[in-house]
């Protein structure tokens, strides 16, 4: 009899940030890199998304990537995937003005689905899809209101 080969549960993950300026940071991972900067207006070089904008899309890109898996589990495919997030965002802390407790107040993703999925399917998925999302899981237990709003539309 042999032992099953057990994939390792947990871990560690690198990624090296390089401050290029007071507003620029390139992050490197696994060979890629990504820049992280300010806009303009706020004296940095636009050449990439805020800290928070990059917050946001790890919210939108983890979303697509569960919840695809979760739908290939489930014998569930998407003709199409849209995700579109809305937040309120209390800049008092990155203003330095004061500090603050929960600095994303609430967040709301759209999910625009096409698929022939049932309504209980999407129900299963949904459910899943807020056990298994890490970043998502990060926000809520933040103290953010996460709430999700799916427009299922069937070919």
């Amino acid at each position: 009899m042999t032992d099953a080969i057990r994939p390792k549960t947990i871990v560690k993950m690198r990624v090296e940030g390089d401050s290029k300026s007071h507003a620029r940071t390139d992050v490197s991972v696994r060979g890629l890199t990504s820049i992280i900067d300010e806009p303009l207006e706020r004296d940095g070089t636009n050449l990439g998304m805020t800290p928070t904008e990059t917050f946001a899309a790890a919210l939108i890109g983890c979303t697509n990537v569960i919840g695809h898996r979760i739908a290939h589990k489930n014998g569930i495919t998407f003709e199409s995937m849209r995700i579109r997030l809305e937040a309120e965002f209390d800049r008092r802390g990155v203003s330095l003005a004061e500090e603050v407790a929960v600095p994303f107040p609430s967040m709301t993703l759209f999910v625009d689905v096409t698929t022939m999925a049932d309504d209980t399917q999407i129900a299963q998925l949904q459910q899943e899809l807020a056990m298994y999302c890490p970043i998502a899981k990060v926000i809520r237990m933040s103290g953010t209101e996460l709430k999700e709003v799916w427009t299922v539309t069937r070919p």
